[in-house]
């Protein structure tokens, strides 16, 4: 089964995507996201520039050794653009096989160690009011697991809080703009705030809906650690992104001052990114995409590596992943023993249209479907009719005017 055809799709229904299409001689097609928020077209470029015309020809089955030569070859190793390229090959040679086989990715992972997978979704709100109708609304949609975020007195925007009239809608941080949005932030304002906004949610809704929070990086070790201490009464499924973990060491001063859940790595992009913080046991969960690590062969080793120290998964999955990659992500989920929880953000109708998927979500369970490989077809049709917009992620100033991080 060789490839005779490679394609790079670019598309914007609700958001910017990148898709690579593989075709094999034996009439088969295969699909890989190579979606990274902010930067897609590096992505696409790398791609259609360079690893495209290394594919012509190569066995579609190989794709361990495809995976070693493209990240061995190029001398340049690692870095969001390279793994992110490389994950779109990996994700759509597994689509391939599986469709070959005529069985759902999950079975050639070694099938399936659990019958749905547990997801979160994203609460958020500018005021209490607006948090708990958030909560409840998320409720009802079938979420038994939520993340909360929340508006902070004396910060203009904070990220990850939607407004009421875009609650329903297709959520995306990253703008159509010529340039990027600048927010503010305030950690002393923020450090304040949080603990009681999490003491009136478990007041509100009770002791046993799990609840998750994203600090989306911006916070210093020492004020990381003083979070976690404050918020160990609420009881909280896991910490996100506390501080930036690019210092793994930071961690270290962090779990000696907390006992709250830490999740870390939504950035990270490579084993490498985690070897300390896995290795010592500093975090409870993984947070990386299959988009932008690699794809399923890379982040199967690194969630087997995590395994051994009992450390689970937690796979980056919102609206800046596409269906394509989410499935991906499913598929993994549902094979391996140390999951965790899924990120789960719906995408909107337009994205629907270009990507036709068979994942359902129900009860609070995701599952990617049992049809041969991931489960989801792009309708280039539909995607020819929403051509890329330029959309930039905001970004932070203090009060002094120094850019922070977002």
């Amino acid at each position: 089964m060789n490839i005779v055809a490679a394609e790079v799709i670019v598309t914007s229904p609700d958001r910017n995507f990148v898709t690579l299409k593989l075709t094999t001689d034996n009439g088969l097609t295969g699909w890989g996201d190579a979606t990274l928020n902010g930067r897609e077209l590096s992505v696409a470029s790398y791609l259609t520039d360079h690893v495209v015309p290394l594919l012509i020809g190569r066995d579609a089955h190989r794709i361990e050794d495809t995976w070693q030569f493209l990240y061995r070859s190029a001398y340049w190793r690692r870095g969001p653009v390279t793994m992110t390229a490389i994950a779109a090959v990996d994700v759509a040679l597994w689509d391939l096989k599986a469709k070959a086989a005529g069985l759902p990715l999950y079975q050639l992972l070694g099938g399936a160690s659990r019958t749905g997978i547990m997801a979160y979704g994203h609460a958020s709100g500018r005021d209490q009011e607006e948090l708990f109708d958030s909560i409840r609304r998320h409720l009802d949609e079938g979420f038994r697991s939520i993340r909360v975020q929340t508006s902070v007195p004396g910060i203009d925007a904070v990220y990850g809080v939607i407004a009421p009239a875009a609650a329903s809608e297709h959520y995306e941080p990253a703008q159509r703009a010529p340039l990027p949005a600048e927010e503010d932030w305030d950690s002393r304002a923020y450090l304040r705030h949080i603990p009681t906004v999490f003491e009136a949610v478990r007041n509100e809704f009770g002791p046993e809906l799990p609840l998750l929070h994203d600090v989306h990086h911006r916070l210093t070790p020492i004020q990381a650690a003083r979070l976690g201490k404050s918020l160990e009464p609420y009881d909280l499924f896991w910490l996100e992104d506390c501080t930036p973990a690019e210092n793994q060491e930071a961690l270290r001063l962090v779990r000696n001052h907390t006992v709250t859940p830490l999740a870390i790595g939504e950035v990270f992009n490579t084993v490498w990114d985690y070897q300390a913080l896995i290795r010592e046991q500093l975090i409870d969960y993984v947070r990386s995409a299959v988009t932008h690590t690699g794809g399923i062969t890379a982040m199967r080793k690194l969630l087997d590596y995590a395994a051994q120290y009992q450390i689970k998964s937690g796979i980056h999955g919102p609206t800046d992943i596409s269906p394509i990659g989410m499935a991906a992500a499913l598929h993994l989920d549902l094979a391996i023993h140390n999951f965790g929880i899924q990120e789960y953000m719906p995408h909107g109708p337009l994205t629907n249209e270009v990507f036709r998927q068979t994942f359902t979500f129900q009860d609070g369970y995701l599952h990617p479907g049992d049809q041969p490989g991931l489960g989801v077809e792009l309708d280039e049709e539909a995607a020819a009719r929403f051509p890329y917009q330029p959309a930039y992620l905001p970004f932070n100033r203090l009060k002094d005017g120094t850019v922070h991080d977002w």
